[in-house]
């Protein structure tokens, strides 16, 4: 059993390299594909270096320091209102403790809505930073004349002169320090 197993797979081993012996070598490039012009670049170092998003990170960081104040400002009126509650009598108690029960419906009322409203923003910031260098990136593969350009980490091998991502984050700088800033105090996006 062990022998015919063996003639079986040296057969197969045979017949294989006659056949690749009549079709010839694999052309994995062939003229059909060298039409193509193909670069990558990496989307995420796009992101991180435009900057619109450095712009954007500021403002986000900025307005949530001064909405960290907001909310250290509401922890310290139920601190205050909780270390008054132990100096009371056990009948004026009720009263204070009604206080601080409202002022931590407030504090999580308050949580919510900046958590909301910060997530909104981000994602409009981040739709608005991809839908900029998305329409770069069409321009420059049109003006390049690129049949493709794709994202560096879906690419699992590529000659490194195929790398466009300086030239992008270039343009895509460059577009965004000739449009109209709003007013540098801006928190709101």
């Amino acid at each position: 059993m062990k022998q015919s197993r063996r003639i079986k797979n040296g057969y197969i081993l045979i017949v294989t390299l006659f056949m690749m012996s009549l079709l010839g070598p694999p052309d994995v490039f062939s003229a059909e594909t060298e039409k193509f012009k193909i670069a990558t670049v990496d989307i995420g170092k796009v992101f991180d270096e435009y900057e619109k998003t450095k712009e954007f990170d500021q403002r986000f960081q900025n307005e949530g320091k001064i909405k960290q104040e907001e909310r250290d400002a509401i922890v310290y009126e139920i601190r205050r209102l909780r270390d008054e509650m132990a100096l009371l009598a056990e009948d004026a108690k009720k009263t204070k403790q009604s206080a601080i029960d409202e002022k931590m419906k407030e504090l999580d009322k308050f949580d919510e809505g900046v958590n909301l409203a910060m997530k909104e923003k981000r994602n409009k910031a981040v739709q608005d930073v991809f839908q900029d260098i998305e329409g770069t990136l069409q321009q420059y593969g049109e003006r390049k004349g690129y049949d493709f350009i794709l994202n560096e980490r879906a690419v699992l091998y590529r000659r490194k002169d195929c790398d466009v991502t300086p030239d992008i984050l270039r343009e895509v700088n460059s577009r965004y320090q000739k449009t109209p800033k709003k007013e540098a105090g801006a928190t709101s996006l």
